[in-house]
């Protein structure tokens, strides 16, 4: 389960994979360390027009489960995230520049467990290539929520980390993602190819 992950694309890496959005500026925050519970970038449609805001990683979670936030998606008939799922309003693109996994063991040196990171590529310019989680969103009072899909791993992330991986997107599979149905929702929760992403660190 990721539940560590960067965002530090600059405005043109963000237009250039995503197109003109609503929400623009001349300079973004950068963030590189995001966990469960913060505020990260996240592209949604609004009026059929693609928006930058900022969203916390998390759904507050149901009372069965003493509201605990969740930040992954993993079964996709779940009642908690069916209604979300279907709805093509909910859906959204979480841009991501790397994302982190922890080894199954700690480090015998430190005791701790180790950052394993993961991208689609070698920073060019000092930047890491961007690219999207398929994300969910939910309105929620003063601030609004998202999280994202995992799947199982493919081989690379795997190695380390054996039981998931976030659902990476194809920049060809945006629109489907923020406007198809469910079955496309289904069809697109499949592991990232091996052969376009690398294990940065």
């Amino acid at each position: 389960m990721c539940n560590l992950y960067s965002m530090t694309a600059s405005v043109d890496a963000m237009r250039q994979l995503f197109g003109p959005f609503k929400g623009d500026r001349a300079n973004l925050l950068a963030f590189p360390e995001i966990y469960p519970g913060q505020k990260a970038p996240v592209l949604h449609r609004e009026e059929s027009e693609l928006t930058y805001s900022l969203m916390t990683w998390g759904f507050p979670g149901p009372q069965a489960a003493k509201g605990r936030p969740v930040t992954n998606v993993r079964n996709l008939t779940s009642p908690f995230w069916r209604s979300a799922l279907n709805n093509p309003e909910r859906r959204c693109l979480v841009p991501v520049t790397r994302f982190c996994e922890w080894s199954q063991a700690p480090d015998p040196a430190t005791g701790r467990k180790v950052k394993h990171w993961f991208g689609t590529g070698e920073a060019k310019g000092g930047e890491d290539p961007l690219f999207a989680f398929a994300g969910i969103w939910r309105p929620g009072g003063e601030e609004n929520y998202m999280a994202f899909l995992t799947c199982a791993p493919n081989r690379i992330v795997g190695e380390v980390h054996p039981k998931a991986m976030p659902v990476m997107l194809a920049p060809r599979d945006h629109d489907r993602w923020l406007e198809g149905g469910f079955e496309d929702v289904e069809a697109l929760a499949q592991p990232y190819p091996d052969t376009d992403m690398i294990q940065i660190s």
